[in-house]
């Protein structure tokens, strides 16, 4: 009845998350297809959290993709540097 063996892994966190965060961008085609290299962590309040979920839904767009045109937007490639 009590078999947690099987669970134990799931959820966990990773005894060293950078090693596991790393070798998870190297393992990913799709990360890799698409250039998207890096991940960014931010905090936000839940209120935030709910509005950014919903205008993404109304747009018709995930929050991911909503938030990189975002950043493109604001923050262009200027003259020297690379794309």
């Amino acid at each position: 009845m009590s078999n947690q063996s099987s669970r134990q892994g799931f959820a966990s966190r990773p005894a060293d998350p950078e090693r596991w965060v790393k070798a998870a961008e190297r393992n990913s085609s799709a990360s890799a297809a698409s250039g998207f290299t890096a991940r960014l962590t931010i905090d936000v309040t839940p209120d935030q959290r709910a509005r950014i979920k919903i205008v993404a839904f109304q747009r018709g767009m995930t929050v991911a993709d909503m938030l990189r045109d975002l950043f493109a937007r604001e923050f262009p490639i200027t003259d020297g540097e690379k794309p």
